[in-house]
């Protein structure tokens, strides 16, 4: 069944949406299984953010439960920061390989620049989550020639299509703090974190396949899409999976063999046939219901190295269905090339 991966900085809201996306859909009669921090760990601990090496243990382990977990009978929601863009990647890769669909539900604190003004005006499927942020946008302004800190466990995906800018730092107030982990969540997260986990956010952009469809939300007053959501997850297709990750069709022991010595008697009964062939006629050759119009004389080497040319693409797709007619498929092989 499909994954939602939640995304978002904490105080966001994310938790909360997580259990309102849970109690609707079990509602409705579906499983559903959250994948938190607090599963992985234990107990909610804001310290695992501020050390890399527990960090990335972290996400070995949220990897790994969700892997367990995504299955054709449980909708698999992973409640976490989810900040780093390659980290989103492999979770791609997980819902691909499982050929299940996935949404990306970003949450966005109020007054916080992570999202710009467009996400907080468009918080459609594709919507501007993935705009380079503004720092009048709420937020006060990074010093001049200020760096943008990543830190080296901050993994890029290979596959990376669009760079996606690091927002802005928002101001955060004490009282704001308290209030925030009273109400949103069990760990503290100190302003020193915070402002960390905001320099090395890298916020979701539509445009990167492993980001979409995704959905913005902006505070808790922002209704949850569950509509959207819904046909995100139940009537998307699954990503399709790469052609090097699929199990060839099967085929006997003696496939290669045959191919190889079919492909043979064409070569032997085309170099024949053509002795007494002239440009214009038709060949018959042995095994075959086709014919080969002949052109022009053929040299053994230059068969030769189309054969080889043939014989390595159908290793790659073999199939005991085809034997009867690897002949025919040779022959249209070589007419193909040969014209």
């Amino acid at each position: 069944m499909p994954l939602v991966v939640l995304c978002g900085l904490p105080y966001s809201g994310r938790s909360r949406r997580a259990e309102e996306l849970r109690g609707a859909l079990e509602a409705e009669g579906r499983a559903v299984c959250v994948v938190d921090d607090a599963a992985v760990l234990g107990a909610e601990d804001a310290t695992v953010y501020g050390d890399s090496a527990r960090e990335k243990a972290l996400r070995g382990a949220l990897r790994a439960a969700v892997e367990r977990r995504l299955s054709r009978r449980d909708v698999v929601i992973l409640d976490s920061l989810n900040y780093i863009k390659g980290f989103r990647y492999e979770l791609y890769c997980l819902a691909r390989a499982a050929r299940t669909p996935l949404c990306l539900v970003y949450c966005v604190r109020p007054g916080s620049v992570s999202a710009g003004p467009r996400a907080a005006a468009d918080p459609s499927p594709n919507g501007g989550a993935g705009q380079r942020p503004r720092a009048e946008d709420g937020g006060r302004p990074l010093a001049a020639g200020a760096a943008v800190r990543r830190e080296p466990w901050a993994a890029e995906p290979q596959e990376a299509e669009q760079e996606t800018a690091a927002p802005a730092l928002p101001a955060f107030g004490t009282l704001e703090f308290e209030e925030s982990a009273r109400l949103g969540s069990i760990a503290s997260y100190p302003p020193e974190l915070m402002e960390a986990l905001t320099v090395r956010f890298e916020a979701p952009d539509s445009r990167n396949r492993w980001d979409r469809p995704l959905f913005t939300l902006v505070g808790l007053e922002a209704p949850l899409p569950l509509a959207e959501i819904r046909a995100a997850l139940f009537e998307n297709q699954a990503p399709p999976p790469h052609q090097s990750t699929q199990s060839q069709p099967l085929a006997s022991g003696s496939f290669l063999h045959q191919l190889d010595q079919v492909t043979s008697q064409v070569l032997a009964g085309l170099m024949e046939a053509q002795k007494s062939a002239v440009p214009g006629d038709l060949l018959k050759l042995p095994g075959t219901t086709e014919h080969l119009r002949f052109t022009r004389p053929l040299t053994m080497a230059e068969l030769s190295r189309l054969r080889r040319q043939f014989i390595s693409y159908t290793k790659m797709h073999p199939n005991n269905e085809n034997l009867p007619q690897l002949a025919n498929m040779f022959l249209q092989y070589l007419s193909q090339s040969l014209h």
